[in-house]
């Protein structure tokens, strides 16, 4: 191989990983602003419900929620929302699960998890695992209260 083979065959490949990487940094550069789209989103949301217990003194039906979300900019990264106000009573804890969404990443760089609204207001990216054990120990507090609500048929 002469000086100019070696020469054109180090830009094809120096080309090669610049095009790679720029691509890997694309997706997960994706990947990030739908995860902090539906954080501000569920952000959004939680300022509208805490506005509708304010005025109403209970919190909205997940219909309205629904309607809410629909309108929020950024709502469509919140996915299918899950939206807990069936689990909640007056005595519900601050840091009570209020809502979540799940959020995978086909990337290697962001894990994969759940955005999820609080009572108190928080919003938190949490880990599947984290929510997996979180979830069913609220669900069960307020099944041994007796104070869950069945949804109406």
């Amino acid at each position: 191989m002469n000086k100019r083979q070696k020469a054109i065959l180090v830009e094809l490949i120096t080309g090669i990983v610049i095009t790679v990487v720029a691509v890997i940094a694309m997706i997960n550069f994706k990947d990030w602003v739908n995860r902090s789209q539906a954080i501000k989103a569920t952000e959004q949301l939680g300022r509208e419900v805490f506005e509708y217990r304010k005025e109403h003194g209970s919190l909205p039906t997940s219909t309205y929620v629904e309607k809410i979300k629909r309108s929020l900019a950024g709502g469509v990264r919140l996915g299918n929302l899950q939206y807990r106000s069936l689990w909640i009573d007056p005595e519900s804890p601050p840091d009570e699960i209020l809502s979540y969404t799940e959020k995978r990443f086909p990337s290697s760089l962001l894990d994969d998890g759940y955005v999820v609204l609080r009572l108190n207001g928080d919003v938190k990216w949490m880990s599947k695992e984290e929510l997996d054990t979180l979830l069913p120990e609220q669900q069960r507090q307020m099944e041994e209260k007796g104070k869950f609500r069945l949804p109406c048929p």
